[in-house]
């Protein structure tokens, strides 16, 4: 081709369906018809799939199905053609045994329907806990042009003169009514003081953490992690999306042109100045594995250390997701880390982050604090490696008890969720203030999904001594909106044969945060000698049907973000064969 020649234009991915002239050609645009699009739908203008979670059983993502109008408006005004489509939805509040078990079912989902359908981009609709990662693994995966627009968070919570936040308040109030100091009266009226518009948690839990990562990694317009589920301004930005996504395409931007692994180390950072949830590792981990970036568990310790805690929300701080946002929301904390950031990264605004966060303002430096002003110096997420965890185990120290970032004491164990639950408030319970808990069996294969039960209450004979806070140890996980002195994550989890697996009521555990261990103190030759006894006494799985079968079978440990193990990389966008 001579340097004069225009560029071979490539035909647009949905041509692929409705540009052709024959017999295929037709199958696909007749049965579009059939729903009202006329003939000029389909002349190569940007056809936008909408992948949208909503779903009346998913009440932080209920928003979603108004709100997916407002992208649609900005997508017909840009020129381009607006296709939605629903996707496994996950309610955090109502799956059981845990949303997190499905976050990989959501990304097959995502992956195939983005994949196997005639669109040439994809806006995520999402916002609870697991939405928006699976949604993001599923399109990392194919890796199409794409935009995230969120539910947002809901209204502060109000009771009796004070504001209260989802989650947070809820572990607080139930130990209280433990301890004898709320009365049941006033803990069940609390519930619809606490959750009084539709959107996600208004604390900084996992989805408004997972939102505010999304918007420090460029995969949205700014103001995405903090306007509120109901104010105009959401409508707005969705309205804007559309716009942007319609461009985005036009210019065969993708998902691999944003995130990278600066994308990702900024994602971390931010992660650390406005406290976010631990769960954020597992996410990031595993979005990091679709794109094949080379992103591994002490990272989060790494790029994190020299960050304090600067925005003062739950369950770190004091104040809520709406205080957030008028204060200046995700910009103006990006504005004050400025130095640490890598400003050149792309978002899909066009411009870069620097640039995006160049105008932002703090309008509360109360909410959003400076750095030499920080809620707590120590933040981020702590690594920890020892005999206990040989494949890391993690901290959240802005969450934790200082005095018990380093603690030696006695493990009282329980060997399953349901053991736990049976003995911990017994009378004859063998625990002090400084022992340590130990649960087991609440790991991705364990449970299976890995469960948000870490942070395990304390037992109500230690609560009516005044104990607010005890060194509790776990493979499992602990929701974004909870807090204390709880170590997480632990790998290899119990279920596939970790030292967890081993440990015994009675034996010794010490924690020590600065040097990043967590050992259990017996010799190697007893350590060894135990996990050969557990080996042989190791029962069968009892999960050997359908999808719980495929996720036990295959999941990923948590130090690799607990991904289906065949799901890393990706599958591309072509599919080379007709339906017909």
């Amino acid at each position: 081709m001579k340097k004069s020649d225009p560029p071979k234009k490539t035909p647009r991915r949905s041509q692929l369906s409705y540009g052709k002239q024959d017999k295929d050609g037709f199958i696909h645009r007749s049965w579009m018809k059939a729903q009202g699009y006329p003939d000029h739908c389909f002349d190569g203008r940007p056809i936008i799939g909408l992948c949208n979670t909503w779903s009346e059983i998913t009440p932080c993502n209920s928003g979603l199905r108004e709100l997916a109008e407002y992208v649609k408006r900005g997508i017909w005004e840009a020129g381009g053609v607006p296709l939605e489509f629903p996707v496994t939805s996950l309610g955090e509040t109502q799956m059981r045994p845990t949303a997190m078990l499905f976050r990989n079912l959501l990304a097959m989902d995502v992956e195939e329907s983005i994949r196997g359908n005639p669109i040439d981009g994809v806006v995520l609709l999402g916002g609870c806990d697991k939405t928006t990662p699976g949604q993001l693994m599923g399109a990392a995966s194919v890796n199409l042009p794409t935009i995230v627009v969120s539910s947002g968070a809901m209204l502060n919570g109000k009771f009796r003169g004070r504001d209260i936040g989802s989650g947070t308040d809820v572990w607080k109030f139930s130990e209280a009514v433990r301890a004898g100091e709320m009365s049941q009266e006033d803990f069940i009226a609390a519930e619809g003081a606490m959750s009084r518009s539709r959107g996600v948690c208004m604390t900084m839990g996992t989805a408004s953490t997972v939102s505010n990562l999304t918007e420090a990694m460029g995969l949205c317009l700014p103001y995405n992690g903090s306007i509120p589920a109901v104010d105009a301004r959401r409508q707005v930005m969705a309205h804007m999306s559309g716009r942007e996504i319609v461009r985005l395409v036009e210019e065969d931007i993708r998902l691999k042109d944003i995130v990278t692994k600066a994308s990702l180390i900024n994602a971390i950072k931010v992660n650390a100045a406005v406290g976010g949830s631990t769960n954020s590792v597992m996410h990031l981990l595993a979005l990091a594995g679709r794109l094949e970036i080379d992103l591994q568990l002490e990272d989060f310790d790494r790029y994190s250390r020299d960050l304090p805690l600067i925005a003062n929300l739950m369950p770190s701080g004091r104040f809520l997701m709406e205080d957030y946002h008028y204060a200046g929301g995700l910009p103006a904390v990006m504005k004050k880390i400025a130095s640490h950031l890598d400003l050149n990264a792309a978002t899909v605004s066009g411009k870069t982050l620097g640039e995006q966060i160049e105008p932002a303002e703090c309008y509360n430096d109360e909410v959003i604090r400076d750095l030499d002003n920080p809620v707590r110096e120590s933040s981020g997420i702590w690594v920890l490696r020892g005999n206990l965890c040989p494949q890391g185990a993690i901290i959240k120290p802005n969450a934790a008890t200082p005095e018990l970032l380093k603690h030696t004491g006695r493990a009282v164990v329980f060997e399953s969720i349901e053991d736990y639950h049976a003995r911990k408030d017994a009378p004859d319970l063998d625990i002090d203030e400084n022992c340590i808990m130990v649960l087991k069996g609440c790991g991705p294969k364990g449970y299976p999904g890995m469960p948000e039960v870490g942070n395990m209450a304390l037992p109500k004979k230690l609560l009516e001594k005044g104990v607010k806070d005890m060194l509790r140890i776990s493979d499992a996980r602990m929701s974004g909106t909870a807090f204390g002195s709880v170590i997480l994550h632990v790998a290899p989890e119990a279920q596939a044969g970790g030292p967890l697996a081993v440990v015994r009521s009675g034996d010794l555990i010490e924690f020590d945060g600065e040097a990043r261990s967590l050992n259990l103190k017996i010799s190697h030759q007893e350590l060894q000698s135990r996990l050969q006894e557990w080996q042989a006494d190791r029962p069968e799985s009892p999960y050997q049907r359908g999808y719980a079968k495929l996720y036990v079978d295959t999941v990923l440990q948590a130090d690799r973000g607990a991904d289906l193990d065949f799901l890393v990389g990706g599958s591309g966008d072509e599919v080379s064969r007709e339906s017909h």
